[in-house]
């Protein structure tokens, strides 16, 4: 078990789940999820509707019984508590905040619950950390949705929980408002040194935010780990493909040579590491992404380095972007690619119906098995 003093004066420990299994009726909603969530992390459960995420986090939350399984933090086993009785605190997408209370008293409610009644100075202290001391005496409907959101998390940290549960708290919220929020967050995580645990269908929501990140399908975990390892490289198609965007081609790895796996398919050979591939020999996919790739004139191919894996096709689109231009290319085989390329020249952009060579590095391509 780790345990550790919480910047808010609360121990925070390991939230641990040991095959923890949702059913209702023939369907499997978590199924045999086992995972810990460190103590004093920013966690973040990711995934399609219907994956399991939400469910697993209202059973960490008591809104739900599991069927199998345990939920452990620290040495406590929380599986048979009430929800009132956990040391764990939600904050949902509507906030739920009380419309007749002002900022200083939906904050203060948990406190006086508990029958405190000098809750001045932890009120006011819980409004520094969220940056809304000057609006403590205003109410719900006066505020911005970020201000309300971030009135929402105070409500919930003053009660000191072990664990913070975050269930889509940005998704009312429009986009500028939640990139600045998302960034919010994490500072708020960080002073607080409680555990958050974020459940989000937003790749770049979790990325941005999280320490670590599971990726779910299906009740179960595809991939877990630092967002930068698990976009760089994924090890299911599942995770190549909801994680950002993914280009991929079906064929077989032919052969090694020293460090670097042959792959081929539709009469080309392409490289991939084999320290990037979870397949090394038979059917498999490589995978690039998008941001990786390069893109010239069919006439301009000469300009590429020889051992760069390369791919002809022509374009099918052109979406300009501002800080970059995304072209679709259909390839010689018939499948579509996208390839995102930084506006750094002043040069007009590639049309509908160019021919073009894409191009990358062998060092970013990544080999996948054919199971999904």
């Amino acid at each position: 078990m780790t345990l550790a003093p919480g910047a808010n004066g609360v121990d925070v420990a390991d939230l641990t789940l040991i095959n923890l299994t949702k059913s209702f009726g023939d369907f499997i909603a978590v199924d045999d999820l086992t995972l810990t969530i460190p103590a004093g992390s920013f966690f973040a459960l990711l995934g399609p509707s219907g994956c399991g995420k939400t469910t697993t986090l209202r059973m960490v939350a008591g809104l739900e019984d599991p069927t199998a399984g345990q939920i452990m933090l620290g040495d406590r086993d929380l599986t048979s508590l009430k929800a009132f009785k956990r040391p764990v605190n939600t904050v949902f997408q509507s906030y739920a905040l009380f419309p007749h209370l002002d900022v200083f008293e939906n904050v203060a409610f948990g406190l006086r619950r508990r029958g405190i009644k000098d809750v001045a100075g932890q009120v006011n202290q819980m409004l520094e950390l969220v940056e809304l001391g000057p609006l403590a005496r205003r109410k719900p409907g006066q505020l911005s949705g970020g201000q309300q959101q971030r009135v929402a998390v105070a409500r919930a940290l003053i009660n000191n929980p072990g664990v913070l549960l975050l269930d889509e708290p940005l998704g009312a919220l429009d986009l500028k408002l939640r990139r600045q929020m998302q960034i919010e967050l994490k500072r708020i995580q960080t002073e607080v040194g409680t555990s958050f645990v974020h459940v989000t269908h937003d790749q770049e929501e979790a990325m941005t935010m999280a320490d670590t990140v599971a990726v779910m399908n299906m009740g179960r975990i595809e991939q877990m780990g630092a967002p930068v390892d698990i976009y760089d490289l994924p090890t299911t198609r599942f995770v190549a493909t909801f994680l950002g965007q993914s280009n991929e081609i079906e064929g077989q790895i032919v052969e090694s040579s020293g460090d670097e796996l042959v792959f081929s398919a539709y009469g080309q050979r392409f490289g991939v590491p084999a320290s990037r591939s979870v397949v090394d020999q038979g059917p498999a996919y490589l995978g690039v992404r998008p941001e990786k790739l390069g893109i010239v004139p069919a006439g301009q191919a000469d300009s590429v380095a020889a051992q760069a894996n390369q791919v002809s096709g022509k374009i099918t689109d052109t979406s300009f972007a501002g800080v970059s231009t995304q072209y679709m290319v259909m390839t010689s085989w018939g499948d579509e690619w996208i390839v995102f390329e930084q506006n750094r020249s002043a040069s007009q952009p590639l049309r509908p119906g160019d021919e073009v060579v894409v191009h990358w590095l062998v060092e970013h391509s990544f080999g996948l098995s054919p199971q999904v």
